[in-house]
């Protein structure tokens, strides 16, 4: 298991979560464009795909970059991000500070790298094996790569809330730059608009907001276990009980929920006269968002105090968002 702490601490790596947060938006933009150019590329009418694609995929991506990056106007913050922007390196007095008192060269090399560049997992490896052998050099472990804070049931709620605000308001941006591709492209929009807020409400409440409400609820109740002195709770334990938490009420319950809400409180607004079936009689859970559950392990990681995997959610929220602005339906579009 020792390989695992390794390789946690190389993904923790401050110079690494910067990175990965400078390249989140050009992964956004790129993965935008490669879907607007396939779209485009397979339709029959290509100006009308192309409109439509860019209006919803602009939505989607300028939404997610609000929500992750904030909003400044001037001098003026209007919001701000959702998303911790750089992380504080270590200075490089305290990497000289502690380079005096190692001896071994291989570790001083590997020490004055640090200063500038990412340090490869060999390097990390090489630390870590290092550190161990005094509390000197545990301490500047602690300072490079500081260790994930385990955060307790009041702060998870903030935490919960934030990580439901950046899947959110993607997926309103969807269905808002859906709608104004509809618009733009065709007289009978409105009658689209339905089966986007159906799908919005699916793709939040079931691949989304639920998920984290589960993994929230598994921690609140791992915590009153360790009080009570049940169980004592390991980082694994946590991270396994989220897990279930995930399962038991978003991956299982957030479908049918987010179904019910398109039911009988979409359609009675907008489709009155429709008649329903069984729950699932227009939208089943299928290999897409069952993939897209992916991002509940990344959340299950922030929430378990790794920040390396925040970069990725605003990305993996984004086909929340898309699948929203473009009304998928598996019925009609199977």
């Amino acid at each position: 298991m020792k390989i695992l702490s390794y390789v946690g601490k190389f993904l923790d790596q401050p110079r690494l979560v910067n990175g990965l947060n400078r390249s989140m938006p050009f992964i956004l933009v790129g993965g935008a464009g490669v879907v607007i150019a396939k779209q485009t590329s397979e339709s029959k009418n290509k100006a009308k795909t192309f409109t439509k694609e860019t209006a919803t995929l602009l939505g989607v991506v300028g939404s997610s970059l609000l929500a992750v990056k904030g909003l400044k106007v001037g001098k003026t913050q209007i919001f701000k991000g959702l998303i911790e922007g750089k992380k504080e390196l270590i200075s490089n007095e305290v990497i000289d500070g502690f380079s005096k008192t190692v001896k071994d060269k291989e570790v001083k090399d590997i020490l004055e790298k640090a200063k500038t560049k990412m340090l490869a997992l060999g390097n990390i490896k090489k630390l870590m094996e290092h550190a161990k052998k005094n509390p000197e050099g545990q301490n500047f472990m602690d300072k490079f790569i500081p260790s994930p804070k385990d955060i307790n049931s009041k702060e998870i709620l903030g935490e919960i809330k934030r990580l439901s605000l950046i899947g959110l308001i993607p997926v309103l941006g969807g269905i808002a730059g859906g709608t104004l591709g509809d618009k733009l492209t065709s007289e009978k929009w409105k009658k689209k608009v339905p089966d986007k807020l159906k799908e919005g409400f699916y793709q939040y409440f079931a691949n989304i907001f639920l998920c984290n409400v589960g993994a929230g609820a598994a921690l609140a109740a791992v915590e009153i276990l360790e009080a009570k002195k049940v169980i004592k709770a390991s980082k694994a334990t946590r991270a396994i009980a989220m897990t279930a938490g995930i399962l038991g009420v978003g991956v299982f319950g957030g479908s049918a929920i987010a179904n019910l809400i398109g039911q009988k409180v979409i359609n009675p607004m907008f489709c009155k006269g429709k008649k329903h079936g069984k729950i699932y009689e227009e939208r089943v859970p299928d290999a897409l968002d069952i993939s897209l559950h992916v991002d509940d392990t990344a959340s299950v990681g922030v929430l378990s105090g790794f920040k390396w995997v925040e970069p990725a959610l605003p990305i993996l929220y984004s086909v929340s968002g898309y699948r929203a602005g473009i009304g998928y339906r598996t019925k009609k579009d199977a």
